[in-house]
């Protein structure tokens, strides 16, 4: 079972977890979550749990430390949902490991009665394809508002969109490994000592 919850980074000059948008976790439970090694300039990525983090978090955030952030909607480690938000209300959404999120978006029919049967189904495959083509369609797009978005956090961003294309268009077998490639593709510095696995 790999990790399934949210990758939340921002910027802040004390510990992520201390921001007023985290205060409704218990002060036993933050004692339990998982921060990664911490980026130069106060850049910081939390690993929280389901049921910890909602989407109507992220502007809360962005107001509270000045400063764009993103968060990844993680599943199984197989694929997320990253959106990222800037002080300007700007935003964008990228897939990450693409072919994964096209399986899970699939359209599934109507008067489908046994979803196990149907994955083993030309029609289920062709769907996927439907789906995977939308997606990749979709890549462009967001490597620009990814890079706009690392411009506005003040980075000094030299990647190339076609290098963010390549990369949002990438697989690996954790989904938390290109979410940490991502950050460091739009010029976010490395971490001095990389994190362990949790």
């Amino acid at each position: 079972m790999g990790f399934s919850g949210h990758l939340v980074f921002a910027r802040s000059d004390r510990p992520l977890l201390e921001a007023p948008v985290f205060d409704g976790i218990g002060t036993e439970l933050k004692g339990t979550l998982y921060g990664w090694e911490p980026r130069p300039d106060g850049w910081q990525v939390v690993q929280l749990g389901h049921g910890m983090w909602d989407a109507a978090d992220l502007p809360a955030l962005v107001e509270q430390s000045g400063t764009p952030a993103c968060a990844a909607d993680v599943s199984d480690s197989d694929l997320a949902l990253v959106t990222g938000l800037d002080t300007a209300g700007r935003s964008w959404q990228a897939w990450l490991n693409p072919d994964n999120a096209a399986r899970f978006l699939a359209e599934e029919p109507e008067d489908l009665e046994d979803e196990l049967l149907w994955l083993d189904t030309p029609e289920f495959h062709d769907a996927v394809g439907r789906k995977r083509a939308e997606l990749d369609a979709e890549v462009p797009a967001q490597a620009d508002g990814a890079l706009a978005w690392a411009a506005a956090a003040g980075v000094p961003v030299t990647a190339q969109r076609s290098e963010v294309e390549e990369l949002l268009r990438s697989h690996e077998t954790f989904v938390e490994d290109l979410f940490g490639a991502l950050l460091d593709k739009l010029g976010f510095a490395q971490p001095e000592h990389p994190s362990p696995a949790p």
